[in-house]
């Protein structure tokens, strides 16, 4: 499997194969790394992380995965570089392009990551846009091939707002390798009818399905893997928060939820999370609309069915095998 100076936009532009080829290198990888056993195979090379979106995991995995392959890594935060305000995108991709052999991008638009891609002439991978989030997808499919040993055939069912990253990536990814996948949301937050479409044709390839579902305890049915995320992304104004909540609510991943799935379903989540009062939004949640959880439950979030923290983990192992199928000539 040659993956050498491949991007990594969106999963729909990798095969059933190629996405099964990264998840087995992740694998290997992280066998490597657990027994002491170095891969730095890429001593000189350098790489850009371009971030207008803050994040925890997404940078600790790019900088560690890099460091781990031998290679240096520059972090541009949301005010540190030009790009957008005093230099254009375009300009921004061929410039680093001659000083980097790699860029990562986390932020807001799908046509950024893309003219990354197009002008910078070196491999540009996606750490988050409001479309698409294919590295998490990677680790989210690693772990739980990890806890079932296989893939196909499995039933996963997300719950929540439909529309944006990760219920798109989630659909994308479940079909390419096989699963069934269902997204459980009222019909407005259910995803692009186009990205639907492409998805069903890619689940007709590998013998999975699609489909959209409004009713939970339909949806989450002998459910193998019940799948949530927060309901107002970064960078939504703070006015959506009571319209999302009244949509949502409903739709919580609660004891009740979990008990539609097998007996066996794990719970996942990308994180960060909103299942208590210990961080600031969810405080503020708290005090004007009287909820002490959102997406998911404390109950649940913290109970031996969930596998965030194995997720958070394995978004290291993935990132470094996409940087490595790429950056490696082999």
């Amino acid at each position: 499997m040659n993956l050498y100076k491949r991007n990594l936009l969106t999963l729909l532009d990798y095969t059933e194969e190629e996405i099964l080829y990264l998840l087995d290198l992740s694998a290997k990888l992280k066998d490597e790394k657990k027994n002491g056993i170095k891969h730095d195979v890429l001593k000189g090379k350098n790489i850009v992380l371009l971030f207008e979106k803050d994040s925890t995991r997404t940078r600790c995995a790019f900088e560690v995965a890099a460091a781990d392959l031998g290679m240096h890594s520059t972090y541009l935060g949301p005010t540190g570089s030009q790009m957008g305000k005093k230099e254009s995108i375009k300009d921004t991709a061929r410039v680093l392009g001659r000083m980097y052999d790699g860029i990562e991008y986390r932020g807001f638009k799908q046509e950024t990551v893309e003219c990354l891609a197009e002008y910078s002439n070196v491999p540009v991978w996606n750490g988050l846009t409001e479309k698409y989030h294919p590295t998490q997808i990677l680790a989210d499919l690693l772990t739980i091939k990890e806890h079932y040993g296989y893939l196909k055939g499995l039933k996963m069912c997300y719950l929540g707002d439909a529309r944006y990253n990760m219920g798109n990536s989630l659909m994308i990814g479940a079909a390419k390798v096989g699963m069934n996948f269902v997204a459980c949301a009222p019909k407005e937050l259910w995803p692009a009818s186009d990205l639907v479409d492409k998805s069903i044709e890619a689940a007709k390839l590998s013998g999975g399905s699609v489909t959209l579902e409004e009713n939970v305890e339909i949806a989450c049915k002998d459910a193998d893997i019940i799948v949530t995320d927060v309901w107002v992304s970064m960078g939504e104004p703070d006015d959506v928060w009571a319209e999302r909540i009244k949509l949502l609510t409903p739709y919580q991943v609660n004891s009740k939820v979990m008990g539609y799935a097998k007996d066996t379903a794990i719970f996942m989540h990308c994180l960060p999370s909103f299942h208590n009062l210990e961080t600031k939004v969810g405080m503020e949640v708290y005090e004007k609309f009287g909820l002490n959880g959102l997406e998911v439950t404390e109950e649940v979030f913290e109970s031996n069915k969930s596998k965030v923290f194995d997720e958070a983990e394995n978004r290291l192992h993935t990132i470094k095998a996409c940087m490595y199928a790429s950056l490696v000539n082999e």
